[in-house]
């Protein structure tokens, strides 16, 4: 095959990645081409451990080098406190933040009629039996504060009202439209702080 043909997909490959363009991804190709020893090929070994070695915890959704991620390893971090996020940026977020000391359960997205997303897509049923099996005191519902992330944050409260935990959710801080990703760190700390009941 031919080489310039093998460039052309690396910069259709990595035009696809979120905040690369066509114009962005040729850049960084041409950057890492001409660093190839110390940017390209430990970025490309890297890629390739990462994408054998890394895998979905079985307990939460959040990224592992083994079945369960460290978090839901750690004795410290079972508190009876569950943060339910949308993604594992979302999770990533908060411990950047380092806001929360309990556990995470990644949904996996957001309910979305328009995508045909449906309850039977998300980790719901995981959730509800974590909360059986763990001690779980409180739900926490860190969902982004658009009309899907809401729309799925109330139906996960009203699944988990029979179980009678208690369910808050994020407050202050957090804009209608907004989303965990791109929030400041004292953003984070105070909506966590000001979290309500569902």
């Amino acid at each position: 095959m031919d080489t310039q043909e093998d460039i052309e997909r690396l910069i259709e490959a990595m035009a696809r990645l979120p905040g690369l363009g066509p114009r962005s991804a040729r850049r960084a190709v041409l950057h890492l081409l001409k660093r190839r020893d110390d940017r390209l090929l430990p970025l490309a070994q890297l890629m390739d451990k990462v994408g054998r070695e890394v895998r979905e915890c079985l307990n939460c959704g959040n990224v592992a080098a083994g079945d369960i991620c460290a978090i839901c390893a750690a004795d410290k971090r079972g508190n009876g406190q569950i943060c339910v996020v949308e993604d594992v940026a979302d999770l990533w977020a908060m411990e950047r933040a380092n806001v929360f000391q309990g556990r995470y359960h990644v949904l996996g997205g957001t309910l979305s009629p328009l995508d045909d997303v449906g309850p039977e897509d998300l980790r719901i049923p995981r959730l509800r039996d974590r909360v059986a099996t763990e001690g779980v005191e409180e739900i926490i519902l860190a969902l982004n504060a658009t009309v899907d992330g809401q729309t799925t944050a109330h139906y996960v409260a009203r699944e988990l009202e029979p179980t009678g935990v208690a369910i808050t959710g994020l407050a202050q801080g957090v804009p209608v439209g907004g989303e965990l990703d791109y929030m400041d760190d004292g953003t984070l700390r105070a909506a966590l702080s000001s979290r309500r009941k569902y």
